[in-house]
């Protein structure tokens, strides 16, 4: 592999993968509109096929494993409460009718919207689709819906929300004072982030989860409710933790470090 400075790279060099994140490719400015797409289509499967060369050494997350829980919500939820995780009520639908009569039967007049995935490569929060609380006035217009389905869950009154990294049975957690706004990335900078001990019972069903998913790590966000009930939210395998070794001194970049050498020293 070589790069757009000369710099080359041999697959058979690399010991251990540490797959952080992949932005789409730039498409050039003198290339004809007609051929954008195949352009694209063929940078990503040449991407792919050479991650895929590289799947004997270790990963810090497998990358087959990686993509099927990667921003799929439904199946995150579905796994957590396997694992005896506590979730809210949810559904993922467009009908108007379904998510009316879901606000009236499981919401107690309180409902959030969000998208399946997310609209921000940025943890401050700019130009962030934000998650939407709905209440009986703004249901009014939910038939706008039909042209993009989200998905639905009661609102719960929370104390706090948590932000936990987890990296091969290790925990780090930091709990963050937002009670009012819906996600604390936008809440202006109104918060302080504080080291927090998950119950046990809380991180060996995170534990569970996560073996089952075959994960390595993962950026858990959950919330405390009003009502002392530990809700899962979701798991991003590439989520950002950067706030918390900053904020707290946690050693996460040393760990994920120690477990590649770990991994590849076992792999030797």
């Amino acid at each position: 592999m070589t790069d757009e400075y000369g710099n080359t790279l041999d697959s058979k060099t690399i010991q251990a993968v540490w797959h952080r994140k992949s932005w789409r490719i730039s498409i050039p400015e003198e290339l004809d509109k007609t051929y954008a797409q195949i352009f694209l289509k063929e940078y990503a499967s040449l991407q792919y096929n050479l991650l895929t060369l590289l799947e004997e050494v270790p990963w810090i997350n497998p990358l087959q494993n990686e993509n099927k829980i990667d921003g799929n919500k439904i199946h995150q939820l579905k796994l957590a409460k396997k694992n005896n995780l506590t979730v809210p009520e949810t559904i993922f639908s467009n009908d108007p009718e379904k998510i009316t009569g879901f606000f009236h039967e499981k919401c107690n007049g309180k409902m959030i919207a969000k998208l399946h995935g997310v609209i921000s490569k940025s943890m401050g929060g700019e130009n962030m689709l934000s998650t939407q609380i709905i209440d009986e006035n703004s249901l009014e217009n939910i038939e706008d819906i039909e042209y993009c389905p989200m998905i639905f869950q009661p609102y719960i009154e929370k104390e706090y929300e948590l932000r936990i990294v987890y990296l091969d049975g290790e925990f780090f957690t930091g709990k963050i004072n937002n009670s009012e706004y819906t996600d604390w990335r936008i809440a202006n900078g109104d918060y302080f982030w504080s080291e927090y001990l998950l119950p046990e019972h809380i991180r060996t069903n995170i534990t569970a989860m996560m073996k089952e998913i075959g994960l390595y790590i993962g950026a858990i966000d959950m919330i405390r409710g009003q009502d002392r009930n530990y809700y899962f939210l979701e798991v991003n395998p590439q989520g950002e933790w950067g706030m918390l070794q900053k904020e707290l001194n946690f050693p996460i970049a040393e760990r994920i470090a120690d477990n590649l050498i770990k991994r590849m020293k076992t792999n030797e």
